[in-house]
């Protein structure tokens, strides 16, 4: 065996070890691995990963990985990095790592056809998927993940989002009469509203009727053990830096993500109270199956899918676990991703209110309340909007996998190495960490021009609005928001039809403007994803002026 697969073999069965080891042996064994670390990277990563310019480490145990989480906006450190040393980068992590980041087009298409397998989570990303959700599609890898996300592909077809959609619009014309209770009774034409909160009700009842057949009744002022927990996640004090050490450290030693901190101990909340809305979810519908036959849009439901792929004579069979993880994690991220889309693209409207009104009048001339079919062929403005929204304020900035194998990445454009070197692909070597900046590519000025910060739905629209290397991003609508490759979000279509039809309610009937004028300010607070927040308010308040539309 030769040197670099022991230090290897040495420091996998080290790593291993980490999971059982006591706190009076975890310092040594921090060391140690801190150690072979370097060890491993002299004799193997030396010769295999290819050597890359990137910014210094800003500390000495965290390297850069300390800036990057605390940054206001991470999308525009990752764009000024990207400005200052290619579309290829190394930055350094804890403990002496390195993460390459990934931005140039030809080498992301390569990376998104190999993720799942080549390119696979990181083991602390694992931990904290199975903490929270449990072993379902968001946790698992290569054939295990095709199985499990071929098993919800009929939940998330046209046809069964077609029958879906009608829930969509009775989940915005509650919100748009309780507003207009609202306004009425303050005595004038509009109502200061936190929207934020609004939009969390829309999309916790919207996931909820949509894909579990169940009526969490947020939007009639029902409180739920989900939204407690959340609201207790962006309401939580700001991350000491003890948390912080403790959070990056995991990264490196994932044993650490079961250190009794506040946030783990929220997250434990928040698996029992996803575990426990999901097994009874599951007893109801499986009782109702047995008493009764299931309509179509039932059948077709995400919950309907599951209890057909839970039968052991299933073509597609998921265990038991597996189909409650799918429900918790579907739940979740369905309704994180959801609201703060939502509550950015309202920020956006009334911010920019020419935008705003564009958007009412196409609304208006339309007419009626559009149907599926119309909804994505039939009004242009709004899925520019839309897309615009997503391109500016993707809800995940970035996303970090590991390669499972040696491997050779083809690059759109030279490199030049840390060396001096001039080449069109790079190496990497097992155990190598790749980020992809997804908010860097989005809006990135190298591929979508000097305008790329600006919202602007036009472009969606223009001839020439898409620039041609935006163009080569090989991704839905050349944006990387809902990933790419085997791991796309299998929730797309679900995401761009509820956005539409909640918008096309709102926007018709309310004028949106900023509390506090155009020079109002908004920064991002953290909870389980990045939310937006106004500057001064608390937890993730957004407080909106809303005015009827008169017309």
């Amino acid at each position: 065996m030769d040197p670099s697969s022991l230090l290897e073999r040495i420091h996998d069965h080290l790593l291993a070890a980490t999971r059982s080891v006591t706190p009076l042996d975890f310092a040594a064994v921090i060391a140690a691995i801190w150690a072979l670390r370097g060890a491993v990277r002299a004799a193997r990563g030396s010769i295999k990963t290819t050597r890359l310019h990137g910014p210094p480490g800003a500390d000495l145990i965290f390297g850069a990985s300390k800036q990057i989480i605390q940054s206001p906006d991470i999308g525009a450190l990752y764009e000024a990095w990207t400005k200052e040393y290619g579309a290829v980068y190394a930055v350094p992590t804890t403990l002496g790592g390195k993460k390459i980041m990934l931005c140039d087009p030809r080498g992301l298409a390569h990376f998104f056809a190999r993720e799942s397998w080549t390119y696979v989570l990181p083991d602390s990303t694992r931990l904290f998927y199975e903490q929270t959700y449990g072993r379902g599609v968001l946790w698992a890898e290569g054939e295990d993940h095709k199985r499990q996300r071929k098993a919800l592909a009929p939940a998330f077809s046209q046809s069964a989002i077609r029958n879906i959609t009608p829930i969509f619009y009775i989940c915005a014309h509650k919100a748009k009469s309780a507003w207009e209770a609202m306004i009425d009774a303050g005595g004038g034409d509009s109502a200061v509203i936190e929207v934020q909160s609004w939009m969390n009700h829309i999309s916790l009842d919207g996931i909820g009727l949509a894909g579990f057949s169940h009526d969490f009744g947020a939007l009639d002022g029902k409180s739920s053990a989900v939204t407690k927990v959340l609201d207790t996640f962006v309401a939580s004090p700001k991350r000491s830096a003890l948390n912080v050490g403790l959070l990056l450290l995991g990264r490196v030693f994932p044993v650490l993500g079961h250190a009794p901190t506040a946030r783990t101990n929220l997250i434990g909340e928040l698996q029992r109270s996803l575990e426990d809305i999901s097994m009874k979810l599951l007893v109801k519908m499986k009782k109702e199956k047995e008493e009764r036959v299931l309509d179509e849009k039932e059948e077709k439901s995400i919950i309907g899918v599951l209890l057909k792929a839970n039968d052991p004579n299933s073509d597609i069979y998921l265990t038991h676990a597996e189909v409650l993880a799918q429900m918790r994690g579907l739940l979740i991220v369905g309704y994180e991703t959801m609201s703060i889309t939502l509550t950015w693209a309202l920020l956006e409207l009334a911010g920019n209110p020419d935008i705003q009104n564009k958007l009412r009048q196409e609304l208006v001339m339309f007419g009626e309340e559009p149907t599926y079919d119309q909804l994505q062929s039939s009004l242009p403005y709004l899925d520019a909007v839309l897309h615009e929204t997503l391109r500016v304020h993707p809800a995940l900035i970035d996303i970090v996998r590991v390669a499972t194998e040696d491997d050779i990445i083809p690059l759109s454009e030279p490199l030049i190495t840390e060396s001096g070197e001039v080449v069109n692909s790079i190496t990497v070597a097992r155990g190598t960490h790749i980020g992809i900046p997804v908010s860097c590519v989005n809006r990135s000025t190298r591929l979508w021009g000097e305008d790329a910060m600006d919202f602007r739905p036009e472009r969606w629209l223009e001839k020439d609005g898409i620039p041609k290397k935006a163009q080569d991003i090989q991704a839905y609508r050349h944006i990387l928001t809902f990933m790419e490759g085997p791991r796309i979000c299998v929730g797309k279509g679900f995401a761009l039809t509820e956005f539409k039809a909640v918008m096309s309610v709102l926007v018709r009937n309310f004028v949106f403007e900023m509390r506090d004028g155009p020079d109002t300010r908004v920064e991002l607070s953290r909870g389980l994803l990045l939310r937006p927040r106004i500057v001064g308010e608390q937890g993730i308040n957004v407080p909106l002026r809303v005015r009827r539309y008169e017309g």
